[in-house]
């Protein structure tokens, strides 16, 4: 299956050196946001909650400090709703800089033009507050959803982190509507490895990874696409 070969390559090629240390440069900014955003909760929780509070039966309780380390235990919870959208964010970071490595490696022959850096981070912007609405409304809609709730979001975040990788990857070969449309000619292709990724960003330690792993396998799946015979070809196979 083609997506699970872009998959897999990608993966390989994160062990190269030229896309090792831009992996290792994804997992600080990675670590350190998330780090930042739980101290700051800390920080707010014990900044506007009250010092203590006196409970019949029980005594004072030191609100304050008991809330601001409970949050603590929101961390999970947090990189897991929140991993999607810093993907696509990071995406826009280190995209550019993973995709000219693959090409240089795999594919010398058809190297690819580098976006305008405000066009790409502002399309990831995009995209990224797209994945917040679809974390906030899976969260909301979830009581109600039941066993359906994973469905809505590895879908939905499939579809738009697919979308979001797949429009980086040919637009350094294409036209933003010839991008466009090859990918919505193959939605199926593209969105199954959005969910695919996006499966990969719900694992622990594995999600840090994974935002490299998708600029690079996507930039595997654009060219298994547009290298085949067929009306979607721009570079035909001799």
């Amino acid at each position: 299956m083609i997506v699970l070969r872009a998959l897999t390559l990608g993966w390989g090629d994160l062990l190269r050196p030229r896309i090792l240390s831009l992996v290792l440069a994804g997992i600080g900014l990675t670590v350190a946001l998330f780090v930042a955003l739980q101290a700051g909760a800390f920080w707010l929780i014990r900044l506007f909650t009250p010092g203590s509070l006196t409970l019949p039966w029980i005594g004072a309780i030191d609100v304050g400090n008991t809330l601001s380390w409970g949050s603590l235990a929101l961390f999970p919870l947090m990189g897991f709703f929140l991993m999607a959208p810093v993907a696509a964010g990071f995406a826009g970071l280190f995209a550019e800089n993973v995709a000219d490595a693959v090409e240089r490696i795999h594919y010398p022959a058809r190297p690819g033009q580098s976006l305008d850096f405000t066009d790409g981070l502002l399309e990831s912007l995009a995209v990224m507050a797209a994945v917040v609405g679809v974390a906030i409304l899976s969260l909301i809609l979830t009581p109600f959803l039941g066993p359906f709730a994973p469905v809505l979001f590895y879908g939905a975040n499939g579809w738009l982190l697919g979308r979001e990788f797949f429009q980086m990857a040919a637009r350094r070969h294409l036209a933003e509507d010839e991008a466009r449309d090859l990918r919505r000619r193959n939605t199926g292709r593209v969105t199954a490895a959005g969910a695919l990724v996006a499966v990969a960003l719900t694992v622990p330690v594995v999600n840090i990874a994974v935002p490299l792993l998708s600029a690079a396998a996507f930039t595997h799946l654009f060219h298994m696409i547009s290298g085949t015979s067929g009306p979607d070809s721009r570079y035909r196979r001799g």
